[in-house]
């Protein structure tokens, strides 16, 4: 790109592939001035050179990073889910209409984007789907064990803590119809199990240990529902918080709210939407039936507000409900700086 050309460049949209991208440059009206296919060594230094623009990508890997880079320049830097981007591809799809695409849909007024994260939060988010991985192999390992025992009669309680217990038992009594090759594999087996259940506990500590030392943290979990693992996923997700304009905000995001199907006046409220994050939204939907199960209905604000709803709705209905307030809580709380949820008993309200 010449540099006469680079000069009146307003915007910038990005394909962002592993090691080619293209990029197409578009002056103040819109107008597409110059079109360019870099590589992974080349993108740095030419956005060095480059006036400082608005530029745009979808979100993919790797954009956050160098959304952070582009942005530590002097950039503006906007990230585009990519289902946002798809109305504005005219014609054939290729990665230079792509470019063009996210030019377009960037400079819109009403266009939703994702936030840039810090480094940290990328951290976390890591360790959180580690653990996450970890958790469902081990529970891959327990339902394919108790499968094996029942073949041979042999049924354990529900349960992870009895399991281990039960298996241990199996494993240690003769007397049972298990074959030698059976014994043998699910032997095997009970050695893969201890070994990412201790995996598991290890990674189960750092994400407590960093729940305990980051202020923001400990004040979501002083949320009924939110715990070490809930307080830093959120921080992993959304930082601040502060992209959401208002509470509801962050619970529509997670799926938390009624997916609308609406004409001529009419409203038609479904089911949940079930969007954004939905590791999160499972974490938060777990704290919210633990609430549910185990909070005061006399002595605490919130169980009075749930032991209400149940008087009228399905139990199901009332854990989105709560859940949906949690999220809405959430916010409250990481807007706020020192802000904490402060439970309150009915009868002295």
């Amino acid at each position: 790109m010449s540099r006469s050309h680079s000069v009146d460049a307003a915007v910038f949209g990005i394909d962002l592939g592993k090691t080619r991208f293209d990029v197409m440059a578009a002056d103040a009206s819109g107008k597409p001035i110059r079109r360019v296919k870099l590589t992974r060594y080349t993108i740095l230094p030419f956005f060095e050179q480059a006036p400082r623009a608005l530029i745009g990508m979808e979100t993919c890997p790797g954009a956050q990073w160098l959304a952070r880079k582009l942005a530590a320049m002097g950039h503006t830097v906007r990230i585009i889910p990519a289902q946002f981007v798809k109305p504005f591809v005219k014609s054939n799809k290729n990665d230079a209409r792509d470019a063009e695409a996210i030019a377009e849909a960037v400079v819109r007024p009403t266009m939703r984007f994702v936030e840039i994260r810090q480094e940290a939060q990328i951290d976390l988010q890591a360790l959180h789907r580690i653990r996450d991985r970890i958790s469902a192999n081990r529970i891959q390992l327990i339902c394919q064990m108790r499968a094996f025992c029942l073949e041979y009669g042999i049924a354990m309680r529900p349960g992870a803590g009895v399991f281990k217990l039960d298996m241990a038992r199996i494993l240690a009594d003769e007397t049972n119809d298990l074959t030698p090759m059976m014994r043998t594999m699910l032997r095997e087996l009970w050695d893969e199990f201890v070994v990412v259940d201790a995996r598991l506990a290890t990674v189960s500590r750092q994400v407590e240990a960093i729940a305990d030392r980051v202020d923001a943290a400990r004040r979501l979990m002083s949320i009924p529902g939110i715990g070490p693992l809930g307080a830093t996923a959120l921080l992993a997700a959304i930082g601040d918080g502060r992209q959401f304009r208002k509470a509801r905000d962050l619970a529509a995001w997670l799926g938390l709210v009624p997916r609308q199907n609406s004409t001529g006046g009419r409203t038609t409220l479904l089911g949940i939407s079930k969007r954004g994050n939905p590791y999160l939204r499972r974490l938060i939907i777990h704290g919210a039936r633990s609430c549910i199960a185990h909070l005061n209905r006399e002595r605490d604000r919130m169980g009075e507000w749930i032991g209400r709803l149940e008087q009228r709705m399905h139990r199901n209905k009332v854990v989105v409900a709560f859940a949906n307030k949690i999220a809405r809580m959430a916010w409250a709380v990481l807007t706020r700086p020192g802000n904490l949820y402060e439970r309150v008993d009915p009868a002295q309200a």
